[in-house]
């Protein structure tokens, strides 16, 4: 009976706060949404009339676009610059636990430490533009993070350099999952290192690259301290994205119905995402179980 009880008595406080501290306030949140919440909650229905108006803020829509941009790029680049990495540290080079640890270490950092610093980077006036003019380059110019139709290739720039470090270590698990044999056999039959790679070890990374996908794909859905540390959504609203948008309307232009149903939709996306690769996971862990 001990045996029986105890590990449900144990886990049952943090069971309890994740109820009601994630899927609670997820549920509230939902309601919020069809209510005629301002600066506080109210329990007053007003249908969908807040999705209504969210649909029909250009505010919205440009900040769709921005995470079109953005995600695009970062999950693109990414992916590539991970695999990349993971390819070259699979060689089996020296002192590969040490490059392991220089790409891994900026995903230690929180995305404001990564904000606040490139910020400091690409200010003209401190960064690396003043830095190259002091150098003698005084033609060379970077001001992309004060240009409106630019500014958001810099957060692409941050959120790169902070994630890629962790998706090569994913490939790189992947790579190193991979038969021997298999490659062995095709260095016998003297295939060239190019078609090896992309005949035989690519193809084989394929959970590798859902696992990135999903992963990188909800970060880029809720990614907010990233964007506020190095924009601050800015220059303008050149930087918004669906999580800068729920912010400003819930707590700054004190429309908290709009908020929340701004994040209602931002859960359905995530949702789009994570769901199937759950039960995805799910079902091959049945049939190996079987």
């Amino acid at each position: 009976m001990k045996n029986r009880w105890l590990p449900s008595l144990v886990l049952s406080p943090s069971l309890l706060m994740v109820g009601v501290c994630v899927y609670g306030f997820i549920a509230f949140t939902f309601y919020l949404s069809f209510t005629t919440s301002t600066i506080l909650p109210n329990f007053n229905l007003a249908g969908v009339e807040n999705y209504e108006r969210l649909f029909s803020l250009s505010t919205f829509y440009s900040s769709l676009q921005n995470l079109g941009i953005f995600s695009f790029l970062y999950i693109t680049i990414s992916m590539l610059l991970g695999m990349t990495l993971a390819i070259l540290i699979d060689q089996r080079i020296r002192a590969e636990s040490i490059f392991r640890s220089i790409f891994l270490y900026p995903m230690a950092l929180s995305f404001i430490v990564t904000g606040t610093a490139w910020k400091w980077l690409l200010d003209p006036s401190i960064g690396l533009e003043r830095t190259m003019h002091l150098l003698g380059f005084e033609n060379f110019v970077f001001d992309w993070i004060k240009d409106g139709e630019m500014a958001i290739y810099t957060v692409v720039i941050a959120a790169v350099w902070q994630t890629s470090g962790f998706v090569m270590a994913l490939f790189l698990a992947g790579l190193r999952g991979i038969d021997n044999e298999v490659l062995n056999a095709a260095r016998v039959d003297g295939a060239k290192s190019w078609r090896i790679y992309t005949r035989i070890i690519i193809p084989q990374l394929g959970p590798s690259f859902i696992s990135s996908f999903v992963i990188l794909a909800h970060m880029a859905i809720k990614s907010y301290d990233l964007v506020i540390a190095l924009t601050g959504g800015g220059p303008g609203r050149a930087t918004w994205l669906p999580s800068v948008f729920m912010y400003q309307y819930t707590f700054t232009r004190n429309e908290m119905a709009v908020g929340a149903a701004s994040a209602v939709f931002m859960l359905v996306g995530i949702a789009i995402v994570v769901v199937p690769y759950v039960r995805r996971e799910m079902r091959l862990n049945k049939g190996g179980n079987a």
